[in-house]
């Protein structure tokens, strides 16, 4: 069999399973991420690990699932140092509006 005929019979049994390419764009840390998953699970194949996360995640459930799918917020805390310091920024710059009027 020629590679032409094997790409035909890849083609035909992916039509027929109703398969369907997926493309996800990365950036380092979340693909190192899946790299520690797949080593953890001794999984192989990143397409096979991205399979079984989506249907484990599934079968928890709305009130499961949710909860692991919302974005992780950053909280930003300023040290006194820095609030000081915007706090006179602020001052200044009310002086210096106020002395253009």
């Amino acid at each position: 069999m020629n590679q032409a005929e094997r790409d035909r019979i890849r083609r035909e049994k992916s039509a027929r399973l109703q398969k369907e390419d997926l493309c996800l764009k990365v950036r380092p840390g979340t693909k190192q991420a899946l790299l520690e998953l797949m080593e953890w699970s001794g999984i192989e194949e990143q397409g096979e690990a991205m399979t079984l996360m989506i249907h484990h995640l599934h079968g928890l459930g709305p009130g499961g699932a949710l909860p692991l799918l919302e974005p992780p917020r950053h909280e930003i805390t300023l040290s006194p140092a820095v609030a000081q310091k915007l706090h006179q920024f602020r001052a200044r710059e009310e002086l210096r509006f106020e002395t253009k009027d």
